[in-house]
This record gives structure tokens, sequence and C-alpha cells, in this order.
């Protein structure tokens, strides 16, 4: 039924050279720097600047060893092995080195590290105590304080916690190709910063929060929305229902002291209830709605000749990277809305009608891994519930409400459970509450990179053959790799689909699209590395390691689940039966689909 690329498993031979390290003789392979070769050897070297996943751009100077031979200290992120290299990695001359570069940052930084939100988990701080420095030799070089930029509604940018050293601008530019920030000025004056100085929320920003989640310290954070979930909790007028993305479930437990991908699904629905949600809903049941609507409308699309390839949509940073950098291609996206906003919608209609709730007094809060989350919550389309009671309330413009009120991340999340004293290792596992807290395995793998498409291929398939799907598992869409292509017959009708995550490979897709040369039917494509899993919001850090470790977790879940296919939920079919009628109604219309907008690149 599916084809897909099988990598070769035939044995490559590696050089090798022969190195010594503080003493010891070992073969590591060629071409790899020493902090690579001597990190898989089982030694830490400190860095405050390189990250894997980019080109290194040795700034910070932290990582600097001793090389026999060699006239200065040399920076081991960039430095390769040779044959014979007589490495010292902790001598006097190299722990000197690294207290005076790390004093050096800390002259000018801000010591508000009690009130940071990255206090205990900054890599500043980290390196600072493991290098004993208790006072900074320095003088303040920076006169004055530099302004925060909190020009968008999903980050929050504080330049004078900023140590150049790089990682956002190569995220931004070398895994997401946005270029949204990048480093400005000469000598005292450098820092990092938008087009002439605009703001994150005034440039091509997607808000996807990948600067955030690798900077070291806390000058890209998330805007923290805690305080005002809590004002809504402890207000005995509102009604507080919660959502929780797949995603959170394997990333929330490493926030809270677990091991990396750890699935807490359990123990996360009692820790809200604990917080004083009314109710605790699941994003997974309206991913399974998104199932019903986006796969219908791939079926309408091939039946009426309608815009192909048809690509997701669920990604709110890839909405709003194609808005800004490919807007001619608009007419490719679903009209769907994401799970989030199918929840929201559904929420302040279909469930406070059925409860008797005044939508006015419904709080709906999100748990998202994605920064983004929160600015897609404030779009100005995203008021479906609104527009659905106006004539049957009588409502005025003056009563306006989104239908998610506010958008947290896992990290937030983390902020309030630990706040309210909550021990969440010793809590006992509790379910969801119905009817919007059931779901099926399909919606589960929306938290991994090609799941949105795994899930759609499994009710796509039994909608349009008709037939039973024996096997549900579609391994050539699941994976790392960056771009991902399968080959999937409909009953005769071959299908070709990609799978895309971050949004650098989402410009190569989008390049054949725009040339006339595109192959596919069918295109999905997240935004963060590795899918939602990876997204800007989950734990620090995230690594490739740690993707992985989510990523496996995610289809455990899925392969335990009793229903795996969406259109097999009960919930969602009682749903169409009570409210929505059929997939793609009138009401579906009004209250799960959208539009979007162009927008320029400045």
């Amino acid at each position: 039924m599916e084809t897909g690329t099988i990598p070769s498993s035939a044995p490559k031979t590696v050089a090798t050279c022969t190195i010594t390290v503080n003493g010891k003789s070992y073969t590591v392979p060629k071409g790899k720097t020493i902090l690579e070769a001597v990190s898989a050897l089982g030694y830490s070297i400190p860095t405050l600047c390189h990250l894997s996943e980019v080109a290194s751009n040795a700034s910070c100077g932290v990582c600097v060893v001793e090389v026999k031979g060699a006239k200065s200290l040399l920076r081991s992120c960039v430095t390769k092995v040779t044959e014979g290299m007589d490495i010292r990695l902790a001598t006097p001359r190299v722990l000197a080195a690294r207290r005076t570069n790390v004093e050096l940052l800390l002259a000018n930084h801000p010591k508000d590290c009690l009130s940071c939100l990255r206090n205990q988990n900054c890599e500043l701080q980290s390196i600072a105590s493991l290098l004993g420095i208790d006072n900074v030799r320095f003088a303040q070089t920076r006169k004055k304080p530099l302004p925060l930029d909190t020009t968008s509604v999903a980050l929050v940018r504080d330049p004078n916690k900023c140590i150049l050293c790089g990682r956002c601008v190569a995220v931004c530019s070398e895994v997401q190709g946005v270029n949204a920030i990048d480093v400005m000025g000469r000598g005292a004056k450098t820092q990092v910063a938008t087009f002439f100085f605009k703001g994150l929320g005034n440039v091509a920003c997607t808000n996807c929060g990948q600067c955030a989640l690798v900077c070291p310290t806390g000058a890209i954070v998330e805007k923290d929305h805690t305080a005002e979930v809590w004002k809504a909790l402890q207000d005995p007028k509102k009604v507080v229902v919660v959502e929780t993305a797949p995603a959170i479930r394997v990333g929330l437990g490493e926030a809270m002291g677990m091991e990396w991908g750890s699935l807490v699904t359990g123990k996360m629905v009692a820790a809200l209830r604990r917080l004083g949600f009314s109710k605790v809903f699941d994003t997974q049941f309206s991913a399974d709605l998104t199932i019903m609507e986006e796969g219908h409308e791939l079926i309408q699309r091939l039946s009426n000749g309608g815009k192909l390839p048809m690509i997701t949509s669920c990604s709110p940073g890839w909405i709003k990277f194609i808005e800004h950098f490919y807007p001619n291609s608009l007419a490719h996206v679903s009209t769907c809305k994401s799970p989030q906003q199918m929840f929201g919608s559904i929420a302040k209609t279909y469930y406070a009608e059925k409860m008797g709730i005044d939508p006015r007094d419904m709080v709906v809060v999100s748990i998202m891994p994605c920064t983004a989350k929160k600015y897609e919550a404030k779009r100005p389309e995203m008021m479906g519930a609104f527009h659905y009671w106006q004539a049957r309330l009588n409502l005025l413009e003056k009563d306006k409400f989104y239908d998610v009120d506010y958008a947290l991340t896992t990290r937030e999340l983390a902020r309030m459970l630990k706040q309210a004293s909550i021990k969440f290792d010793a809590l006992e596992e509790e379910e969801f509450d119905d009817p919007l807290g059931q779901s099926t395995g399909a919606a589960v793998i929306f938290g991994a990179t090609g799941g949105v498409m795994e899930a759609a291929l499994r009710t796509a398939y039994e909608v349009v053959t008709k037939k039973h799907l024996q096997s549900v598992d579609f391994q050539a869409v699941r994976g790392l790799e960056g771009i991902k292509t399968a080959e999937v017959d409909l009953n005769g009708t071959k299908l070709k689909v990609a799978v895309a995550h971050t949004l650098k490979n989402a410009r190569i897709l989008l390049e054949q699209i725009e040339k006339g040369e595109s192959p596919y039917t069918f295109i999905e494509i997240m935004t963060c590395p590795g899918g939602c899993l990876g997204g800007g919001g989950q734990p620090i850090p995230t690594t490739t390691e740690i993707r992985k470790k989510r990523a496996e977790s995610i289809y455990r879940e899925d392969a335990r689940k009793g229903i795996r296919k969406s259109h097999e939920n009960p919930a969602i079919q009682q749903l169409y039966k009570e409210f929505l009628k059929e997939p793609l109604s009138h009401v579906s219309h009004e209250l799960l689909h959208t539009e979007y907008t162009e927008r320029g690149v400045y």
C-alpha cells in the first residue's frame, strides 16, 4: 500500500586517527572537531555558543583547549583532530582562559538571576558555577540598558542578557531559513536585532521559538501568561477548561525532573485538576476532528479538481511563514483550523450549549509545545464561537472574545505546577474528562513529524476504498529525515505524498510548487525540528537525541490505544450527529475553517 525510500545498510569504512587526551591515547574518526571527538570519549568541554545542528561560529571562547605544539589555545568546536594530536582539557592555562572569557560576559550581564525565567536552567549561570567564579574582575562597559523587545505576542527579547553567542541567528537562518534576526553594529555596540530594529512583532518572524529553545541565557523567552491564567482560575464566575496537545505528555515530565521522553499523560491530567481547572480536556479530540475535516477536504479537492497539492495547516509558524514568503501558494493550504483552534470553537459552542454555560463566562486555556500558538490564538480570524453566538445572544462588537483565551507552553505549565507545590512524580494517573477528552492513536501522533500525514491516510484510505485498513502504521512518513516521501494506493489511485519539518525544508517543497514541478498530491509541513515534540515551548534542552526519545513515546502511546483511526472516535461521531451534521458542513465551515492573509517580508 505504501512505498518509501529505504536507506542502504551497507557498512561504511571510517578513516581514523590517533590522538592523546589528558595523557591517554584514543582512536577517533577523522574529520571530527576536538569537541565532537572528546565528547564521544566521555569528556565534557563547556561551551556557550556551540550547537550541533548548525555550523559553529566559535564566538564564546569557553571551549578552548591546549594542544601540544600550538602557539595559542585552540577553540575545540572548530578545530579538527589530526594524527598524533596531544590535547589537554583542563590545564591551569585553559581554566584561566575560560574563567576570563566567562567573566567578560558576566561584566555586562544583568544581575537579576533570581527573577529571570531561566534561573537554574541558564548555561551561563551553570558554567560560571562550574568554573568557580565568585566575583567579576572587569567593569561594566554598557552605559545604559538596552530596551526590551515586547512587540511579539509570543516572545520577549532582552538584549541586555544576550551574550552574542549567535545560536538564535544560526537557528533562524540555517534551520528555519527565515532570517528574522541578525547581528548588528560593531564593537561594544554589537547586538542581535531585527531588520531596522523594528522588533519581532513587526518583521517576518514566524514565532516558532526555536531561538528561545537554543538561547543559553534569558535573552529570548516565551511571553509569560501564567499570571492571567492564575487570575482566571481564581475567579468564581469563570468556567476555566484546559486542552493539552499531544507533545505535552512526552515533554512535561522532563521539566518536572523525569527522564527524556517520559510519557506522563495520566499524571498531567491529575496535575491540571489540582491546579483548579473545571474540566481537563484533550487537544487530541480536536486532532481527530481535524482529520475528519482535512481528510474530506483532500477527497473533495481530488474529486472536484481543487488546488493540489493540498498542504496541512496545523502548524501556525508554518502558516505565518507562507503568508510572508509564499503568498501566491496560499490556495494550496488546507482551510482547516489547527486542533488548538478547533477545540476552542467547539468548547465555546457545542460544549457550552450542552452544559448550559454562557460562552462569555468560559475561559479556554491551551497547553502547547509551541510559542507560535500564542500568536495563533490572537489572530482576528480565530473568533468562530463569537460569530456563532453573535446573533443568537445579540452580542455587540465590544463583547468579542477569542476561541482560545490563553496558550501556555510546556515550560509555563511546569512553572505553575511548581508554584502550586504539586509533587508531580507522586501523582496517581487520572483520565481526561468527557466528551472532549476522547481521542484515538491517530491523534497522538500529531505530535511527531509525519503524524498528521499518517493520521490522514488512515482515515482517507477507509473513506475512499470502503475497505478495512489492515496495517495502520505508515513507516515511510516516520522519522527525523528532513523531507520524507511516499506513494499510497487508494483503490487504484496513486497518491504521492511528502512530509517536511523545519521551514528551510518547507522552502524546498514550496519552490517546486511555485515552479509547477511538484509531483505531490498531499504535503505535511511542521515548523519545528521533529514536529511539535521539538516545539519552541518545550523543555530546555531539546536536542536531536531528546526528540527521538519523545517520538518513541508518541508512537508507543499510539500503539497501545484501543482505537487508532480518527473517524472511529465515538465522541467525534457524536459531535457530528448532534451538532456538525457532516464534515465540511455549513456549521463546520463557520467554526472549523479559516482564511489566510498575504503579508510582506518586511
